[in-house]
């Protein structure tokens, strides 16, 4: 995949760990400049130092809307462009919804559904402009499936599909394509909220992916030819359904 991005630049929320840090990573193997935005400040610079000048930070926290909004803007002026987005940010809530915090429900809501839209709104400007442009959003299995164990997170993904869904429908007239990424469980920081019964049962039955391997179809998805779309890949563990 060396090269297949080259001259692109690609913007990754979320970009200090996980899917995020994979796919900043696969993108930046194959040629892209990419801007990490991601709140935390140590492990952004940390990344950055590691990849050069391709690798370029942006300390932000979406859930402040004032910071959102500036997103796009300061892309442009340090950047010039924005060919991808991949709006990767994201929370979790697990567990029965009556032990649930409901500041809790409200900051995943809001950073898994509304900056998702918010950051997708403020780039389209930009991507109808040029006719041309790539927006992977990160999903979940759990926005195909009603998963009995995530009521709230599950909602957010099903949300969050069929905005990806009508969306595209909108914008592929200008050159656009939007898809979704729907991985089953990822090895990542969210796994730490599951039900430490389900996290057992999910470790010894084999049914974790590595963030690496959503990054491989993130790559596939953008790099088919223009005219192509991907609109939505489900990836799981083979043994997940045991």
């Amino acid at each position: 995949m060396e090269g297949q991005l080259q001259g692109k630049v690609a913007v990754v929320t979320g970009a200090a760990s996980g899917i995020g840090l994979a796919s900043t990573e696969a993108f930046l193997s194959s040629g892209a400049r990419v801007v990490l935005v991601d709140r935390d400040d140590a492990a952004v610079t940390s990344i950055c130092n590691k990849h050069g000048d391709a690798a370029i930070p942006l300390v932000l926290d979406l859930l402040d809307s004032t910071a959102c909004s500036t997103l796009v803007p300061r892309v442009l002026d340090i950047a010039g462009q924005i060919d991808i987005l991949h709006a990767n940010a994201g929370t979790y809530v697990g567990g029965e919804l009556v032990d649930a915090e409901t500041t809790a429900i409200d900051r995943m809501l809001n950073l898994n559904i509304n900056v998702v839209m918010k950051n997708v709104h403020d780039v389209l400007p930009h991507m109808i402009a040029r006719r041309t442009g790539d927006i992977i959003v990160t999903s979940s299995l759990a926005a195909h499936f009603p998963t009995p164990w995530e009521p709230v997170y599950a909602s957010s993904k099903w949300a969050i599909n069929c905005f990806v869904q009508t969306v595209r429908r909108q914008v592929f007239k200008h050159g656009i394509r939007v898809g979704s990424v729907s991985p089953g469980p990822v090895v990542s920081a969210l796994l730490a909220d599951w039900p430490e019964e389900k996290l057992k049962e999910a470790r010894e039955s084999g049914s974790l992916i590595e963030a690496s391997e959503v990054a491989d179809v993130i790559m596939f998805m953008l790099t088919r030819q223009r005219g192509l779309t991907i609109r939505d890949v489900v990836l799981m563990p083979t043994n997940f359904d045991l």
